[in-house]
């Protein structure tokens, strides 16, 4: 079976795209393990492997929790900045941002674009590795079942220095 040659713009993309992303960081010790959580690339501090551990399993409990349900996009952004900034002066560690898991699907069974399906579950994420919020963030990661599951995010802070 011959190699499909790649042209020059497929190659400058896939340089583009592999630039832009982070690889995702796993706490060293439960890395490859059923146990390891896939935590956001945010900062090279993250998360100890038994802190990893006891979030993934619901253990933690969250200090603060912000829910964003039924807040426009521009609204939650601002929102958002202002909780984390306001729980990371208090000196909290752990918190938990409901985002929803976004409405059903349409009645084909597909998701519409334009339709406002889980705009929030996919911007959140996407917005705490914007550089206003990269001071304040450890790791990121999806919350436990008893914590909201696919409809809710933890947001692990670093600690705040006085």
């Amino acid at each position: 079976m011959k190699r499909r040659e790649t042209s020059k713009d497929e190659r400058d993309l896939f340089e583009r795209v592999f630039s832009e992303t982070r690889p995702v960081r796993m706490a060293r010790s439960v890395a490859g393990s059923k146990a390891a959580t896939a935590l956001s690339p945010v900062s090279a501090g993250g998360l100890d492997g038994r802190t990893a551990v006891r979030l993934k399993r619901g253990l933690l409990e969250p200090e603060a929790r912000l829910d964003l349900h039924g807040l426009t996009e521009a609204v939650a952004h601002q929102a958002l900045l202002t909780f984390l900034r306001g729980a990371h002066h208090r000196g909290a560690r752990l918190v938990l941002v409901v985002t929803g898991k976004g409405g059903p699907k349409a009645a084909d069974g597909f998701w519409h674009f334009g339709e406002g399906r889980g705009i929030l579950k996919s911007a959140v994420p996407r917005w705490l590795k914007e550089p206003a919020f990269a001071p304040l963030i450890a790791a990121t990661a999806a919350s436990h079942v008893r914590h909201g599951g696919a409809g809710a995010l933890y947001v692990y802070l670093r600690k705040h220095r006085a």
